[in-house]
Formats: C-alpha cells, structure tokens, sequence
C-alpha cells in the first residue's frame, strides 16, 4: 500500500511523514510538494505536485497511490478549484482514499473559514472515493507562533472574549494524520478533533505570564480594531477578516471539541497548553 502526502514540504506534511516512517515502516510513502527538492531531506520518494495544476497534469504523479492525504491548501485563492483539482486526479489515476484535513463541525461551522472545508467535503463525497475526514480544531500553535511578537508588544490581542478553544498542536494532528492513513480501517469516518484542555485566551495570557514571570494580559478589542491591527502587520484583508471572523464566532463553540476522540486516537492525553507554551518560549 503505497501513501502519499500532499503539501509534504509544510509544516504538517512534514511532521505528519516522519511520524509515518516510524508507524507504517515498510510502507511506500510519496511526498508531494510543488519543489521536489524542499522535501528530499525526509528521505522518502518524492513526487512534483502543484494543486494549480489540472487533473490530467496531477494525475501522473498519483500513479500507484492507494491512500492519498490531501492537507488543504493554504492558497486561500480558489481552495475549492484546487482541492477540485487533487480530488478528479485521484480518481483518474485510481486512488484507493483520500484522508482529508478539514475544519471542526465544517457541516455546520458558520465560520467564513469552513466554506472551503464544506465544499471539498461534499466533493470527496460525490467523487465516490472512500475517505476519512479530520476535522482539525484550531491549531495552538496560530497563537503561540507569535508569542514573540506578542510579548515585545506587552500583550495578546485578538476579539474573542471568553470563548472558549480546544486546539491541539501540530504534531498531535500531524499524529492523527499518520494513524488513519496507515490503518484502511478508518475508511468512511470523520472525526471531530481538538485538543483535551479548553481555555480561553484570557488563561493563555496567564500561562505565558507564569512561566516568563511577567506582566502579560489579553486585551479583547473591537472587531474593527482588530483587523485593521491585523492588516498593519501586513495581512491582507481578506485574510485578516477571516482571522477575526473566527474571534467573533467563537463564543457560540465552534471550535471548541471535548468529545476526547483526537486523544483515542493517539493513545494518549494531547499536549497541555502549558508544554506547547514552554516549547514556544523555549
């Protein structure tokens, strides 16, 4: 059974195939990446691969692929039109499955941000494929991958209230990617997946104030306020927009999961908010 992985030089491709070699060892895996040479360093085969492309372009490449990971584009330009693109090229090169990376309740999210997830959903729906669904929460590390930014400035902003988040870290979703694609027995689910320990951004504040011993507030602001904070350190608006819709939205829960499924899925708690903290400090 042969396993490819698209997106392969990010940072969830990458962590995802390591954490492969070691679950599926003997397993076939294909890294797929735009630049071939970006991914060499993970010393498995790789394969030239570019959402843009068109089907019949894409296809070749997926030659022999009984599992294919499709991990969403991060190229917010025509995300369907690109995840459109993968999905005919594995059904025309005879793709066995498809593990998808898609977004907590992307059925029913109101989030600017699960559009994309709900239509490429209903894509690996009609194209007749076996798939699995990972409905990611919110990555822990979208705050703490600033935290730097943050603490120069002497706090974290963002305009989500008390809404409460169950994000998990990378690697615990980069682990989940690993065990389904490895196990054809997942064929079929979608799961629901976030982190064991919600908090708000008021308790990630106190954490970081813990353990740096400082000062370190959350300061909820306007939404206005927000975005044109956002768009200032240079993203564009539609992003930026996309960013604070999700602020807004939070508070009615909908990237908050405490179902547990993502910690059954890897046989253990996932990281607290305190590690994933000190390893961003660190």
């Amino acid at each position: 059974m042969t396993i490819a992985i698209t997106g392969a030089s990010g940072q969830l491709g990458r962590a995802a195939i390591d954490l492969l070699k070691s679950r599926a060892a003997g397993t076939p895996i294909v890294a797929l990446a735009r630049d071939p040479a970006k991914v060499a360093d993970l010393a498995v085969e790789s394969r030239a691969f570019d959402y843009t492309h068109a089907p019949d372009a894409l296809a070749p490449a997926l030659a022999g692929v009984e599992t294919l990971v499709l991990i969403s584009s991060s190229d917010f330009n025509d995300r369907v039109g690109q995840h459109r693109n993968v999905i005919d090229a594995a059904v025309a090169a005879g793709v066995g499955r498809i593990v998808y990376t898609s977004i907590l309740k992307a059925d029913v999210s109101p989030l600017l941000i699960a559009q994309d997830h709900r239509a490429t959903e209903a894509l690996i729906a009609a194209s007749g494929l076996s798939a699995t669904v990972l409905r990611n929460g919110w990555y822990t590390e979208n705050w703490t991958g600033t935290l730097g930014a943050a603490l120069e400035a002497g706090a974290l902003i963002g305009a989500a209230g008390a809404a409460r988040f169950t994000p998990a870290t990378r690697r615990d979703y980069a682990e989940a990617v690993a065990i389904v694609a490895a196990d054809a027995g997942h064929g079929g689910a979608t799961y629901e997946l976030g982190g064991d320990e919600a908090f708000t951004l008021s308790d990630l504040a106190a954490e970081v104030a813990r353990q740096t011993g400082k000062a370190f507030p959350y300061n909820d602001l306007p939404p206005q306020v927000y975005q044109g904070i956002l768009e200032s350190f240079g993203l564009p608006a539609g992003f930026a927009a996309m960013l604070v819709d999700v602020d807004v939205k939070a508070p009615d829960g909908w990237l908050e999961d405490e179902s547990g499924t993502l910690a059954r899925l890897l046989g253990r708690p996932t990281a607290s908010l305190s590690s994933a903290v000190a390893a961003a400090l660190g």
